[in-house]
C-alpha cells in the first residue's frame, strides 16, 4: 500500500497540516488540485489506490486526519468505539443490482442461491451489504441462507464474522471457475472484463429503476470521516474541510442536471434522504450480523453537529 503524499495543497504558509485520504472523483478533484482550498491549513493527500486500502489504517490507527470510509466499516467502527466521526458528505454511491454475477452457463437465478456459495472480497464490504439487501428484499434470499467465501477480513479488527463466512486463498474469479463458489460480488466495471460472467439479476436495469422509484435514493457506499480528537480540538479546521467538500460537490454539479447516478447520490448536509439511506443500511447491517447492536442514523452526526454545526 502506498501512503506517500501526492499533490500537496498549499494555502499560503499556514502552520497547520491535515492528512487526507480520498479518491479522485469529479467532486473531489477540485480539492486534490487545489482549485478549492481548505482555509486555514495545508493539506497532504495520501496516495492510496484503491481507496479501500485506506479504510483499515483509518479505523485501526487513525492514520489520517480525514478519510473516505465505507458505510459498513463506519457502522462497525462506531459500534466498536473507534474514535472517528462521520461528516455528512457522500463521496461515492451506486446501485448494486448489477454487482452480483455468475458464469453464463450456470443459468442461475437469484432464488437459486439458497444453500449455495457466493464469493466476495470481504463479508463486510459495503457493496455486499447492499447486494444482500436486494437479495433479501426482492428474492427472499437472506444472508444466512448463503455461505460467503471471502478473500479478506473486515477493516475493523475486533469484528467477528458469522459462522457462514469462509476464507479462500484464490482470487474470486478463479474460485468461480474452479466451482468453489457459484456467484461473485464485484463491481460492474470489473465484472464486464471477465469473459463469460453474466449479471445474476437479468433485469437489473429495471430493478434499479424500480428501487429508485420506491426508495427515492441511490445507495451510499462512502462518506467522509474525521478523527474525533481533531474534531474536538480543532473544529475550525474540520469546518474548513467540510466547506471545501461542499464547494467541490457544488462545483461538479452540471448547470443542467441530467439525472446520472452520481448526480443523484453525491451530496452534502444532513438531509432526510441521507438519514433514510443510512437507516436502511443499518437495518441491513443488523440483519446480516455486520453489527450486533441497533444504531441511530442521526446519532452518527451528533459530533459533527456539536462541534461544526449544520449550516
Amino acid at each position: 500500500m502506498t501512503t506517500q503524499p501526492f499533490p500537496q495543497q498549499r494555502s499560503g504558509g499556514a502552520d497547520d497540516w491535515l492528512t487526507v485520504a480520498i479518491r479522485s472523483y469529479p467532486h473531489t478533484q477540485p480539492l486534490l488540485d487545489g482549485a478549492v482550498p481548505v482555509d486555514g491549513c495545508d493539506v497532504k493527500f495520501a496516495d492510496v489506490e484503491p481507496i479501500h486500502r485506506a479504510f483499515a489504517p483509518m479505523v485501526r490507527e487513525q492514520r489520517y486526519d480525514v478519510s473516505e470510509l465505507a458505510i459498513a466499516t463506519l457502522l462497525q467502527a462506531v459500534e466498536a468505539g473507534v474514535p472517528v466521526a462521520a461528516l455528512p458528505v457522500v463521496l461515492h454511491g451506486n446501485f448494486h443490482h448489477r454487482s452480483i454475477s455468475a458464469l453464463g452457463e450456470q443459468q442461475l437465478a437469484p432464488e437459486d442461491l439458497r444453500g449455495r456459495r457466493v464469493g466476495v472480497r470481504a463479508y463486510s464490504q459495503t457493496t455486499a451489504l447492499w447486494v444482500r439487501g436486494v437479495l433479501s428484499d426482492t428474492y427472499g434470499v437472506h444472508a444466512q441462507d448463503v455461505t460467503w467465501v471471502t478473500t479478506e477480513g473486515a477493516h475493523v479488527e475486533s469484528y467477528t464474522e458469522p459462522a457462514n463466512v469462509e476464507r479462500t486463498p484464490r482470487k474470486l474469479v478463479d474460485a468461480l471457475r474452479a466451482g468453489e463458489v457459484d456467484a461473485v460480488v464485484m463491481g460492474a466495471r470489473s465484472a464486464d472484463h471477465v469473459p463469460g460472467l453474466q449479471p445474476l439479476i437479468p433485469d437489473w436495469k429495471q430493478q434499479q429503476e424500480r428501487f429508485l422509484q420506491q426508495r427515492g435514493w441511490v445507495p451510499i457506499n462512502h462518506l467522509a470521516v474525521v478523527r474525533r480528537d481533531l474534531l474536538e480540538s480543532r473544529p475550525d479546521l474540520v469546518r474548513s474541510v467540510y466547506r471545501a467538500f461542499c464547494d467541490g460537490i457544488d462545483a461538479a454539479r452540471p448547470a443542467t442536471p441530467s439525472g446520472t447516478t452520481r448526480e443523484l447520490v453525491i451530496a452534502h448536509g444532513i438531509t432526510d434522504t441521507l438519514l433514510d439511506t443510512l437507516r436502511t443500511a443499518i437495518g441491513y447491517a443488523r440483519e446480516q450480523q455486520l453489527i450486533r447492536t441497533d444504531l441511530d442514523a442521526a446519532a452518527l452526526f451528533k459530533d459533527f453537529e456539536k462541534y461544526v454545526g449544520t449550516d
